[in-house]
């Protein structure tokens, strides 16, 4: 089993990365492998809906000029994600915002049902805000979301101050250890059968 770890802060080893490092090093305790992956400092386009990844049924976004199709591939791989950001007015890091939608509607396969989870890094306030956001495309593709004994945030200002916030640590863990519970739980087991999808507006 393995881990898929996205972490959606420009700076490489900044508090985003010690947070998601904390989960990483329970993961490996309890016998299940991880990857952190970055999204750095290039761009990442936004999805402009061109559909051509479904007319070509690729499982890639025609725009292959960033870490989009990369991290896709990575998740192809995996059996659940988790996707860290640092707060940036009261909203996770657009970047990772934009990998995600992109990623989410292009690859949705490899995401579908795997468990997942978000976590938030911020220096004071718009945490809960940032992590609900990171959590909505979770529950559209049909994944298990994993929680912890608190919402799973953590707080920092400068570069390597999140390991002095405790339970923002301990929070960590237990996230980690509630994921390898729910991946051993469900290792070899049949997901549920979808219904036809009834997609419909407030129109009809």
């Amino acid at each position: 089993m393995r881990v898929l770890l996205i972490n959606g802060s420009p700076r490489r080893e900044g508090n985003t990365f010690l947070a998601l490092s904390e989960i990483a090093k329970v993961l490996e305790q309890e016998g299940i492998e991880s990857e952190i992956v970055g999204v750095g400092t290039r761009a990442v386009r936004g999805c402009i809906v061109c559909g051509t990844c479904k007319k070509r049924g690729t499982n890639q976004c025609v725009f292959g000029d960033d870490i989009c199709n990369e991290v896709s591939a990575r998740m192809a791989k995996c059996d659940a994600v988790i996707v860290g950001s640092p707060v940036y007015y009261g909203q996770p890091n657009g970047t990772v915002l934009s990998l995600l939608q992109r990623m989410f509607y292009s690859a949705g396969k490899y995401f579908e049902g795997k468990p997942a989870a978000a976590v938030a890094v911020c220096r004071r306030g718009g945490a809960t805000a940032a992590f609900q956001t990171l959590q909505m495309p979770f529950q559209m593709m049909n994944m298990p979301i994993v929680t912890s004994q608190y919402w799973n945030i953590v707080y920092g200002r400068e570069e390597g101050q999140a390991a002095l916030d405790a339970e923002g640590m301990q929070t960590m863990r237990t996230l980690a250890r509630n994921m390898a519970y729910l991946l051993k739980a469900t290792e070899g087991k049949k997901r549920p059968e979808a219904e036809p999808r009834q997609a419909t507006h407030f129109i009809r």
